[in-house]
């Protein structure tokens, strides 16, 4: 990491505080970066906190890639109550006593919620659906259905269940989770519908993400901290860390920014980008390997 006192240009690593939503993050940092040129890799509702991955300046043209990798997250499972949001920010709207509800139960239920499966997002969520986002509609009142769409659970681990009661005194259960996942999946959803396999019904009460792709919470900063001093990954330094790399020489690179599509080695996986450096060891360009030849996505040498 670097430390500068004028405009940056690279990745910031946040760890955003519950109650913001990730545009209050990005509005914050672009006084504190002293640039509108502000971004963000990926969405953190507002009661969830932990990493959030911004990018300043040219490192925005990144972003659009980092929130396509694995995402990691520790959180809390309320079984036993059903909320509008499918999470402790919405209204209850049912409560059951989940005392009778085993552990081999919840195992088997978080077993038939990993690998890949299909997930309904929340309805308030920022999914589009016909061009409005689902949240509004929800909003307005409106009845719709969201498509399922497939996800991939990696890892979803309960580590402590901790018997609770609800506000009016029913018995539930806590569970402690942590979750690896693929982009584009809602915790919340894994949390409502673990309580609806288990027929008690489920929401989300806390949640922390605590990686994106290579980035964790060890390296991220709060708000306070780096209005204190600015933390920035430089975009290189973060193009390596994020992607596979490819070396190539000066003819390569000069055919490489002009958006020439030149062969590609067998070893990059089509549609997984790749960090394209110079002989100098400069980062120079974003690809993506198409039927073998090397595809552009973006120019930073």
């Amino acid at each position: 990491m670097t430390k500068h006192r004028t405009t940056p240009d690279g990745l910031v690593i946040v760890d955003k505080p519950s109650g913001f939503t990730s545009h209050d993050v990005v509005a914050k940092m672009r006084g504190i970066a002293k640039t509108r040129r502000v971004g963000h890799a990926g969405t953190l509702d507002p009661m969830a906190t932990g990493v959030l991955v911004l990018g300043v300046e040219r490192a925005t043209k990144l972003l659009g890639h980092l929130a396509l990798t694995e995402k990691e997250y520790v959180g809390t499972v309320r079984l036993g109550q059903d909320t509008l949001t499918d999470d402790a920010e919405g209204e209850v709207i049912s409560t059951k006593d989940a005392s009778a509800v085993t552990r081999e139960g919840i195992d088997a239920g978080v077993a038939a919620l990993s690998g890949r499966i299909m997930q309904v997002p929340s309805k308030v969520s920022a999914i589009k659906i016909d061009g409005k986002r689902s949240y509004k509609r929800a909003r307005d009142g409106e009845d719709f259905e969201i498509p399922a769409r497939p996800v991939t659970i990696s890892s979803f681990a309960v580590h402590d269940v901790r018997p609770a009661h609800s506000e009016d005194g029913t018995p539930v259960q806590d569970l402690v989770v942590s979750v690896v996942c693929s982009s584009g999946t809602y915790i919340r959803a894994l949390a409502r519908d673990l309580g609806a396999g288990l027929g008690v019904g489920g929401h989300l009460t806390a949640l922390r993400r605590t990686r994106v792709g290579p980035y964790k919470l060890d390296k991220a900063r709060t708000l306070d901290q780096l209005q204190e001093e600015l933390t920035v990954l430089p975009v290189a330094d973060a193009a390596a860390a994020a992607f596979a790399r490819w070396d190539v020489d000066e003819r390569r690179a000069a055919l490489l920014m002009n958006g020439v599509r030149i062969d590609i080695p067998d070893e990059y996986p089509a549609g997984s980008p790749v960090g394209v450096f110079g002989p100098d060891g400069r980062f120079l360009v974003l690809i993506e390997p198409q039927g073998g030849k090397a595809k552009s996505l973006a120019v930073f040498g």
